[in-house]
């Protein structure tokens, strides 16, 4: 029986093409399968300022933001999901004040666990019905992921990750004289309140995150930075703090290898001056610019500096680049990588 070569079936002779390296690699590029892809976006993608709250809309947001993410399906990518979490815990929070007389309080990595169930089914079921439209075969997981961090993080006398929903700061004064809640100013959009962000330090489900891109699922993990939790040889056990999803997800993305790591937020490329008449976009950025930007106070610990912050320690680690662009910029940027901000080594 003689078997029946497609017509563009493409051979390569390895012993031919040895002394033509360069060619031969160039030539066997395009048959690659690019690898692994850790993807990171916010929240407020899902539920954002002036939104009704309603399952409904986030679910609607959810899907769009799954479509976005075909053309990295379609370029070969296994992809790893990670989500934010800002908007969704903090309103959780205020259903347990709320209820407060009624059923006790849990605990706030209780909560961030909470927000994970909830938002990665929300991205479970709109992944499975996007792939399903693009007549894309590939399973989807969703990964309750605990992240070590450190008991003496420095984040747990300066509180600084906003949460929750935006206030006008009279409501956010009554809520500081109430409730004992920091809150700050975020970006001119509203007050909100923060949290401490303790630094991730080890990702406990990192193997098993491993093992299912490598049987080519689509994953959800990190969601929310991860649940955080101190970690000894005898016991687990979950501390107060919600973990910056962009740190968490620039951790993952190393231990990973990822080949493409990309932090998705509300702007096509990252702006020094911001909000200034000299505000100037920036198309690409090395590690030791970054570090000089965030140095002068350009991005703010609250909004820009922490996805900064993980690229600057993505690229250091081994990385090749960091891109950081809006939703909408995805397709656009996988096409012209000039359509967003990268962060490359010096």
């Amino acid at each position: 029986m003689v078997a029946k070569v497609p017509e563009n079936y493409v051979y390569l002779d390895y012993a031919a093409t040895a002394p033509l390296c360069e060619e031969a690699a160039q030539a066997m590029a395009p048959y690659m399968v690019p690898g692994r892809a850790n993807i990171a976006f916010g929240g407020n993608a899902i539920l954002d300022k002036g939104d009704d709250g309603s399952f409904e809309t986030q679910l609607e947001k959810a899907k769009t933001a799954c479509r976005e993410m075909l053309s990295i399906l379609h370029k070969g990518y296994d992809i790893c999901l990670v989500h934010g979490n800002g908007p969704q815990v903090g309103n959780l929070l205020i259903q347990f004040e709320k209820a407060r007389d009624i059923i006790p309080v849990p605990p706030l990595d209780v909560a961030v666990a909470s927000s994970q169930g909830l938002l990665g089914h929300m991205l479970e079921v709109s992944m499975r019905s996007v792939l399903a439209e693009d007549n894309m075969e590939k399973d989807v997981a969703c990964i309750l992921t605990q992240v070590v961090v450190d008991s003496e993080d420095p984040s747990f006398k300066n509180p600084t990750k906003p949460i929750g929903p935006f206030f006008t700061k009279k409501d956010a004064d009554c809520l500081m004289e109430k409730q004992g809640w920091k809150m700050i100013e975020d970006a001119g959009r509203g007050w909100r309140r923060v949290v401490c962000s303790p630094k991730p330090r080890k990702i406990l489900e990192l193997n098993s995150i491993r093992s299912l891109l490598n049987a080519h699922n689509v994953v959800i993990a990190c969601g929310g930075g991860g649940i955080p939790v101190n970690y000894t040889t005898n016991s687990v056990m979950g501390t107060t703090g919600v973990i910056d999803k962009d740190r968490a997800s620039a951790l993952l993305a190393y231990n990973l290898d990822a080949q493409l790591y990309m932090i998705v937020t509300g702007v096509a490329k990252v702006c020094i001056n911001y909000g200034k008449p000299d505000q100037r976009e920036i198309e690409v950025m090395t590690v030791s610019e970054a570090k000089k930007y965030l140095a002068e106070g350009q991005f703010p610990a609250g909004s820009m500096g922490p996805k900064i912050q993980s690229a600057i320690e993505y690229v250091e680690k081994g990385g090749k680049e960091a891109i950081i662009t809006s939703q909408d910029n995805i397709t656009k940027c996988m096409l012209q990588p000039e359509c967003c901000t990268r962060i490359v080594p010096d």
